[in-house]
Formats: structure tokens, C-alpha cells, sequence
């Protein structure tokens, strides 16, 4: 075997293995505009925990929606979800406040009731923005079905406004 195709070899299962991490185990998201403050600031880059919830099987119709090892949302989680199919697109943070069998009241804002009767369905979680101006969480969507989260949020990286090229 030539001495370059090791290099070669080398290279491309190190490429592999940090494609199957990045997709499967750990993921980044930046954070664009203050929607997210006082918490998290824009140009925050946030480190996603893709498997806190147990390992995603997203089929694109060969097969159907499951997860591996699942693990419930926890009430306070700050997670990382897609916007439902007739939204805009894109990856959006917020606060799990009501997991099912929880109850939402929603006069003069969003009240969560413990104990009445059962609103949410099985498998859908109402998800507050920290900041209560950002249009993209339940009050504004409704209750977000546990397909469309992602995974939580760990921690802040870095951000990329405090970072100075020298």
C-alpha cells in the first residue's frame, strides 16, 4: 500500500467519525438577535446535547419517527427545537414549561395549572422563550410535538462578538 493512502485513510475516517459525532451525539447552534436574552447573548454559540433525550430516528418515511433510550423532557430544560411543518424554518431555543399532562391556561399570557385536566397530548411540551417578545415558541406556535426537539442545551461555547482577531 502506497505510504500517502494511509495519510489518506487516516484522514477520511477521522472526517467520518466527526460527521457521525456532529449528527448523532453533540451539535452547535449560534445564537442571532436577543430573542434568547438576558440568558443567552447574540453571537453566543451554544453546545446541543443531542442524545439527552435519547437517540433520535428521524425514518424520512423508509421508517417511523422513534427514539432510542428515551428520556423525558424535564420542566425547565432549555432546549433546542425545529418550528413545526407551517412556520418558518430554522432552529429555535427555548424553556420547557408544561410536559404532557399538564395543563396551560392561557388568559393575559400563559399560566400553567397543575392537577386540572389534561390539555396537552401525549408527547407534546409548551416551550416559553426566555424572552417573552421572541414570536417563536407555544405561545405563538402552540405545543411543540417531542419529534421537533433536538436536544438540550449544555452550555455556552463562545461568543463570536468577543473573539478578536490579532
Amino acid at each position: 500500500m502506497a505510504k500517502w493512502l494511509k495519510y489518506v485513510i487516516s484522514f477520511a475516517s477521522a472526517f467520518a467519525l466527526m460527521l457521525i459525532v456532529r449528527t448523532l451525539v453533540v451539535s452547535t447552534h449560534s445564537v442571532n438577535g436577543n430573542g434568547l436574552s438576558p440568558l443567552f447573548k447574540n453571537g453566543d454559540c451554544l453546545l446541543i446535547n443531542r442524545c439527552s433525550y435519547g437517540m433520535r430516528i428521524e425514518g424520512k418515511g423508509l421508517l417511523p419517527y422513534s427514539r432510542l433510550m428515551r428520556q423525558p423532557v424535564e420542566k425547565g430544560d432549555i432546549v433546542a427545537f425545529t418550528i413545526p411543518e407551517n412556520a418558518p424554518s430554522g432552529l429555535m431555543i427555548a424553556r420547557c414549561t408544561a410536559t404532557p399532562g399538564d395543563t396551560i391556561l392561557t388568559q393575559n399570557g400563559p399560566l400553567l395549572v397543575p392537577g386540572l385536566v389534561n390539555c396537552a397530548k401525549s408527547d407534546y411540551y409548551w416551550l416559553e422563550a426566555i424572552n417573552p417578545n421572541n414570536p417563536a415558541d407555544s405561545r405563538h406556535l402552540g405545543f411543540i410535538p417531542e419529534r421537533n426537539i433536538i436536544g438540550r442545551v449544555v452550555t455556552v461555547l463562545y461568543n463570536r462578538k468577543n473573539i478578536r482577531l490579532q
